[in-house]
């Protein structure tokens, strides 16, 4: 599973979890802060702005490690209504993007 972090301006951040491993808590905190200084590293003027995170209501997302950590960052969170019918904003932006660049290439492995 790759987790993927984007803005405006692109790609930021992009991490594959492991075969047969599960995002916790702990694995996103730590991700959040992997997170923090590719934002740094990449978009140096973000650091005096405020930064508005979007995700869904997975549970790591919702763990204490999770919520405890986007605070520390000082992140905003821009909150995921739990049953919303509307799609998601990686619908929109991320995949259809990710499709045309993949479009016709095969893959001999995950």
């Amino acid at each position: 599973m790759a987790s993927v972090f984007w803005d405006t301006e692109g790609i930021l951040f992009i991490d594959y979890l492991g075969n047969g491993k599960t995002i916790i808590g702990e694995y996103y905190s730590n991700l959040l802060t992997r997170l923090d200084e590719k934002i740094r590293e990449k978009r140096p003027g973000l650091q005096k702005k405020k930064i508005i995170l979007y995700q869904d209501n997975a549970p790591a997302h919702k763990s204490v490690l999770g919520m405890g950590k986007l605070r520390d960052l000082h992140y905003e969170l821009l909150e995921h209504p739990p049953y919303s019918p509307d799609l998601a904003p990686s619908d929109f932006y991320f995949f259809p993007k990710h499709k045309l660049f993949f479009a016709g290439q095969r893959f001999s492995s995950n």
